[in-house]
């Protein structure tokens, strides 16, 4: 899985230089799973997770607070969670979450994305079947081995943990998210390089240096629309 965690740090890499267009996008999730639940993380499990996450991107608090204040104020603009699928160049394959008022816009937006920089949008299921979705939460600090001891003192299960490049990376179930951090949390350790829950490709297709930079555009394109949350693939993004 060792690439894969590559992959995430370098999409995170990628957006130090779009703090602007990440810092949004956070600040409309905080906004939707604050007016959906309690604007209370401790009380609200999805609202937890999304702030443990924009923290690992340094979002500001002074743009968290603004958005769990205006869920708090009852604002009733109205939001759809939207998944697409589709192909890139080269046999690459992607999933895309949206978060949206406008789904006509935003599922001709996608569309367009696609269709401009090499890909086809595919029909539901058609991709996701090749991905799992997989919690991720990365520590400094700790060795491998250490890390599965406190995992195994915390009666905590994991799918994998994988040390590199000074970090160690732990990927485990969806619902073992909040396990696997408060099994940290207990050992002192209240940082986190990569804290997400995300859509891991079974396997990881090379693409030549051609079909690379027109995947590469693909990708911009679609993170750039501003109804996107996520984009997930499974290209091998390595030099």
């Amino acid at each position: 899985m060792g690439r894969k965690w590559n992959n995430i740090k370098e999409k995170k890499a990628s957006k130090d230089a779009n703090t602007s267009r990440i810092y949004s996008k956070f600040a409309l999730e905080i906004y939707v799973v604050a007016k959906q639940g309690e604007p209370d993380p401790e009380a609200n499990q999805a609202l937890k997770f999304v702030l443990e996450r924009a923290k690992t991107y340094n979002v500001p608090k002074n743009i968290i607070d603004r958005a769990i204040e205006k869920a708090k104020g009852g604002a009733e603009e109205n939001y759809d969670e939207l998944r697409y699928e589709g192909f890139g160049p080269s046999g690459s394959m992607l999933i895309v979450d949206a978060l949206t008022n406008n789904v006509n816009r935003t599922a001709s937006n996608v569309r367009a994305a696609f269709g401009k920089n090499g890909g086809n949008m595919g029909v539901s299921g058609s991709v996701s079947y090749m991905f799992d979705s997989t919690a991720v939460i990365g520590v400094e600090g700790k060795s491998e081995e250490e890390v599965l001891e406190l995992l195994m003192e915390a009666d905590v299960d994991a799918r994998d943990i994988i040390e590199e490049d000074e970090t160690v990376i732990v990927y485990a179930e969806p619902d073992q998210f909040h396990a696997v951090q408060e099994a940290f949390k207990g050992a002192g350790i209240t940082e986190f390089t990569v804290a997400e829950l995300t859509m891991l490709p079974q396997n990881e297709v090379t693409l030549d240096p051609d079909a690379k930079e027109q995947f590469e555009k693909l990708i911009d394109a679609l993170e750039d629309l501003e109804d996107v949350q996520r984009v997930y693939h499974n290209v091998d993004l390595g030099e």
